[in-house]
């Protein structure tokens, strides 16, 4: 794994927005797996301020690593917030965005997005196979919406799953191991001292990491790249 460190969540969101434009340099379509989360709203805020006529969005394709399981419209939704700090704010045609309906039934969305992946995405060894998937990392070492208690998700012949969250109960549609490892580059953004022993224990393999979601992102390959700000990185020797 590649491990980037920067001073600030600021420094990390205009660093990844960099990476992220060279990237997309020499590809005639780029499919994208995004995440939620206050890291990404930061790096939306730079893409649209810095890069928003530097990059060719009409060859960008969209999706969600997970979604809550509530309307477009509600305040916890993960396109909405992407939609007010990104979408809106960019030349990207509508056939280019492929949300979770997270409205809809769980059980029947997660099936419908499986097959929305098998046929948008390009097959690789009979996989639907993401050039980039963004993810993000909870306190409780929870990537995608992949919490510990449900760790065997990410081994599911699905492409998507529902999860529940461990706390509140509320039902996610998430994308599985089988898409995120299959993926040609996996990106994490992870900032805040909440972090930081997570950070550790799986970036170094401590004893028990492999109970944490997190430790299971290992893409076929190789192209693994933690963003990390000081706070979250603050354990690692």
């Amino acid at each position: 794994m590649d491990i980037k460190i920067y001073t600030d969540k600021t420094k990390v969101a205009l660093e990844f927005s960099k990476f992220l434009a060279n990237f997309m340099e020499g590809r005639d379509v780029v499919h994208i797996a995004l995440s939620g989360g206050s890291t990404p709203k930061i790096v939306f805020d730079v893409l649209v301020s810095s890069f928003k006529d530097k990059i060719d969005w009409a060859k960008v394709h969209f999706y969600w690593g997970d979604e809550r399981c509530v309307p477009p419209t509600d305040a916890e939704s993960n396109y909405k917030m992407t939609f007010e700090y990104l979408l809106s704010k960019i030349e990207l045609p509508e056939a280019n965005i492929h949300r979770i309906k997270g409205e809809d039934d769980p059980k029947e969305e997660a099936l419908r997005y499986s097959k929305l992946l098998d046929a948008k995405l390009p097959h690789v060894d009979g996989i639907p196979q993401f050039d980039l998937v963004i993810l993000g990392m909870g306190d409780d070492g929870h990537t995608a919406s992949i919490f510990p208690h449900e760790i065997q998700l990410w081994d599911s012949d699905m492409n998507c799953e529902v999860a529940i969250h461990p706390d509140s109960g509320q039902r996610r549609v998430t994308i599985t191991g089988k898409i995120i490892n299959h993926a040609k580059t996996v990106a994490f953004l992870v900032t805040g001292a909440g972090k930081s022993e997570k950070v550790r224990i799986i970036t170094q393999r401590e004893s028990g990491y492999e109970a944490y979601p997190a430790s299971l992102v290992n893409p076929s390959s190789n192209e693994l790249v933690w963003f990390l700000d000081q706070a979250a990185a603050s354990e690692i020797t």
